[in-house]
């Protein structure tokens, strides 16, 4: 699954590209975009929700504003209260990617922020991107 993203002016650092934590913004924003649009992720009122405990990225290639950036997504690991995401970042149109990396949820209670099973729902979705 690809989306593609805008970058903007306030994303480029002073060495004239796209500044290194914007990257992770992306990978995030690529993800859970995708599952409020499948309709499996409820930000302000679902009763479980993903919390980030592992995060890596790559870079390969700088990328800059103004240019469109294509991130594609897959789950590489997909356990009972946990899964693991790899992303891509493309430059539009590019071949190879500028930058890979990945982050590890794990689903919690929102409340208690204890482990939880991760939703029948939520799994069906997940496992179109294995």
């Amino acid at each position: 699954m690809f989306r593609q993203i805008s970058t903007r002016w306030m994303d480029n650092d002073a060495y004239g590209h796209v500044n290194n934590v914007i990257y992770y913004s992306w990978f995030d924003t690529a993800v859970n975009a995708h599952l409020i649009e499948q309709g499996v992720l409820d930000i302000h009122n679902g009763k479980t929700i993903g919390l980030v405990i592992e995060t890596q990225c790559n870079y390969f290639e700088p990328l800059a504003f103004p240019q469109t950036v294509e991130a594609g997504i897959r789950v590489a690991r997909l356990g009972s209260s946990s899964v693991r995401y790899e992303v891509g970042l493309f430059p539009h149109g590019g071949d190879m990617t500028a930058a890979k990396g990945h982050f590890v949820h794990v689903y919690v209670d929102r409340e208690t922020r204890r482990p939880v099973t991760i939703p029948s729902n939520l799994k069906t979705v997940l496992e179109t991107l294995v």
